[in-house]
């Protein structure tokens, strides 16, 4: 979608919009696994990895790292990526639908 999206100048909008809507519809149809998750927060430490101290970085790959292994749910990581983004304002990060998909009083997030 997102190179759609970047080539768009190259399609009339109708079929930008048609394709874009397609292509989200099929995206819609994709279970979120437990290995596209550790997938998308390795990225978003990707724009923390300057930021943070080895220590810290350190520890949120092992937060990342037990998440991947079944011994803790997604919310820790999430929590402690949220942390850094709120520390360091990184953006791009902060605004993703990713980190807050939903309103927390909902705790969709909180199943072990």
């Amino acid at each position: 979608m997102g190179r759609l999206v970047g080539h768009a100048d190259r399609y009339r909008p109708k079929d930008v919009t048609l394709k874009y809507g397609d292509l989200f519809m099929k995206a819609l149809t994709m279970k979120a696994t437990v290995r596209k998750h550790v997938n998308v927060l390795h990225h978003m430490v990707g724009y923390l990895k300057n930021r943070l101290e080895p220590n810290e970085k350190a520890e949120l790959l092992g937060v990342i790292d037990d998440y991947h292994r079944g011994l803790t749910p997604l919310i820790v990581p999430l929590t402690l990526i949220k942390h850094y983004v709120r520390k360091f304002n990184v953006v791009y990060i902060r605004d993703q639908v990713y980190l807050n998909p939903h309103p927390k009083e909902l705790m969709l997030r909180n199943h072990v």
